[in-house]
């Protein structure tokens, strides 16, 4: 089968994804130490984030019910951006508790905007048979840009302070922009964007979104292996660096920003290797592998309690994050195809793997706490190894889960060969 062409608005998509990076988490790591220069205490940071997490968690299914019914996505995703910006510089003005928790909240309802609409930009701009490729093309310019405005915040804040970490997000925000600009109007299949590859009858309706969650098996499989997944991997990276600077074997903020470059280099390959392999064969080895990746992580993790555990550890996370970051809204597409509910199921399975994300850290500090960090390495190994098994399961007897649209019409059109 001939690769599909690449539209220019394509391209324009790749750029996005580019500059979202930056823009979509706000200050992201660099949240707390901001608001520790402002006298917050360490509880009240963690207090903070907790719960603009959980408004995250509750609002992402919801807001992915609105992309659904949207023609106006770029106008979605625009106005999200600008309100980001607007509250992170207001952030910088006053950092008052109320002006930090006002925009605080409100870049996590903003924020969990940005994964469905980038998702159902994605479906209506390539649709079903150019959807793997697209979403490899995605993930890696995602990881290309997180590696960009590391370095880019890390070496702006060395020369200028935190507040050139702002500056970087302004202007990353402007190029999100511009790319958006970009992306005709006229190339979005709101349709499709939505799963209804094939078009409704006149008069009838998709079924609603509670029917599509409540009736779909696989959705509901693939939204608890990811809960399992993250509640694994979420505390993974955090707990490593804080055993290695326990240990005082080296320098925090070296070694925390070595294993954010590390793995994001390695995300980029995959997310390009995962597009071309899912276009070919289905998404299920691909999750399958990132599954098992990071049981990997956490035995070496815990039975080499070295900074030089940093590399093997890291590349395994860039493996099954790069991974994910193509089988994930593939499958929930491929799953939900038809429904024209695709992006709001991509937005219930964000919220339940918000869940396990969001129980790792407290999971995995009180078991360092009690036990130390061996036995938390090894729980948190156990949590995704356990995923693996619920997935490899509940799939067994489901070929169809791993079969991808393109390999489908390809074979279609085979048989159909006199």
């Amino acid at each position: 089968m001939k690769p599909q062409r690449v539209t220019g608005s394509q391209r324009w998509l790749c750029g996005l994804n580019f500059f979202i990076s930056d823009v979509r988490d706000g200050l992201g790591p660099f949240l707390g130490v901001f608001l520790m220069a402002h006298g917050w205490e360490a509880d009240d940071i963690g207090y903070l984030m907790g719960a603009t997490g959980m408004v995250g968690i509750l609002v992402t299914a919801p807001l992915g019910a609105w992309v659904d019914g949207s023609r106006r996505k770029r106008a979605l995703l625009g106005a999200a951006t600008v309100l980001l910006l607007v509250g992170s510089l207001a952030l910088w003005a006053r950092p008052i508790p109320a002006v930090t928790v006002a925009t605080q909240i409100l870049a996590a309802v903003v924020g969990a905007l940005f994964g469905p609409a980038i998702m159902g930009l994605t479906l209506g701009l390539a649709g079903p048979d150019g959807l793997a490729r697209q979403l490899g093309r995605n993930e890696a310019w995602n990881h290309a840009g997180n590696v960009a405005a590391a370095v880019l915040a890390g070496m702006a804040g060395y020369r200028w302070g935190l507040s050139a970490v702002f500056a970087l997000m302004v202007l990353m925000g402007a190029g999100a922009l511009v790319c958006l600009r970009g992306i005709r109007a006229r190339d979005i299949d709101h349709d499709v964007a939505r799963g209804l590859v094939e078009r409704p009858d006149t008069g009838a309706s998709p079924p609603s979104i509670w029917r599509v969650l409540a009736t779909s098996r696989q959705l509901r499989l693939l939204a608890v292996t990811m809960m399992l997944f993250h509640l694994g991997n979420a505390a993974m990276l955090p707990l490593l660096g804080q055993s290695v600077v326990a240990h005082g074997q080296a320098d925090p903020s070296t070694f925390t920003a070595s294993t954010i470059v590390v793995a994001q280099l390695v995300m980029i390959p995959m997310g390009l290797l995962g597009g071309r392999y899912a276009e070919r064969h289905g998404y299920w080895a691909l999750v399958t592998a990132a599954l098992i990746a990071l049981p990997l992580r956490g035995a070496i993790a815990a039975a080499w309690p070295s900074p030089w555990a940093l590399i093997p550890v890291q590349v395994l996370d860039g493996v099954g994050a790069g991974l994910l970051g193509v089988a994930l809204p593939g499958l929930v597409a491929q799953v939900l195809s038809g429904s024209g509910h695709v992006n709001a199921g991509l937005g219930a399975v964000m919220a339940v793997q918000g869940v396990g994300a969001a129980l790792s850290p407290a999971l995995a500090g009180w078991v360092a706490h009690r036990f130390g960090y061996v036995a938390a390495f090894a729980l948190l190994g156990v949590n995704a190894a356990v995923g693996l098994l619920v997935f490899v399961a509940g799939t067994a007897h489901r070929p169809a889960f791993a079969v991808p649209r393109a390999l489908e019409t390809r074979c279609r059109n085979r048989a159909e060969q006199p």
